[in-house]
């Protein structure tokens, strides 16, 4: 179904060595936090769930193409380095300067949403990164949400890990404030603080079918939300 990005020794875009790649890449990670946090003040709130080791898809909501920054930049240093986001290839491989940011710095997982351009099971390739011990970012929403509702109804994605991967916790995360911080059209963020909300896990009951289990799944997530925004 889509395309995972080519490793670094494969990307004929760009010519480093790969100890220079990897030395830039966390130099790079590393100022990305300090300017998410910088900018935002951005923080974690650890309410369902604390910061421990444990593989997890942290699932949260979708307004702004800085959720995946901001969601990664407050994980503690040893869980990002184990977490890779869930993101699009028809994004982040559209110049060298973002396959770099997306391949090499975030380290994703990445997923072509065109179905024509699709040469892999999407699926199996989240699989994969839950089989390599990794944690995961997803956005079940797909696409950004600019609308009105609070969310968009979750694909069938979370489901279908919950299902293969029960072991896996599955984290509602919500992102808040972030759309006042990003306005739509805007490049430069303004300074506003925001902040990344861990809910209680999510599991799948025995018997549960898809449908009871996402609406079930965007109302922890939805619970998370400041009430001052509802």
């Amino acid at each position: 179904m889509l395309g995972i990005a080519p490793g670094p020794s494969h990307d004929a875009t760009m010519t480093w060595t790969t100890p220079f790649r990897r030395l830039a890449a966390r130099v790079t990670g590393q100022a990305l936090v300090l300017f998410a946090r910088a900018i935002t003040a951005v923080h974690a709130d650890w309410r369902g769930v604390g910061p421990a080791p444990r593989q997890r898809v942290y699932f949260a909501n979708h307004v702004s193409n800085a959720d995946m920054p901001m969601i990664w930049s407050v994980l503690p240093h040893a869980l990002r380095q184990r977490t890779r986001p869930v993101a699009a290839a028809d994004y982040w491989l559209t110049s060298g300067l973002r396959r770099f940011a997306g391949a090499d710095v975030f380290r994703a997982v990445l997923i072509d949403r065109r179905p024509e351009a699709r040469t892999e099971d999407p699926m199996a390739a989240i699989l994969a990164a839950l089989d390599q011990g990794d944690s995961l970012i997803l956005f079940p929403e797909g696409l950004r949400n600019q609308g009105p509702e609070p969310l968009k109804p979750f694909k069938a994605g979370l489901f279908n890990i919950a299902r293969a991967r029960p072991e896996v916790e599955l984290v509602p995360t919500w992102i808040a404030n972030l759309n006042a911080v990003m306005p739509k059209g805007e490049v430069i963020p303004l300074p506003l603080m925001c902040s990344v909300i861990f809910g209680d896990p999510v599991t799948l009951r025995q018997d549960e079918d898809r449908g009871t289990f996402l609406t079930r799944a965007a109302e922890a997530l939805l619970a998370l939300r400041p009430e001052d925004t509802a």
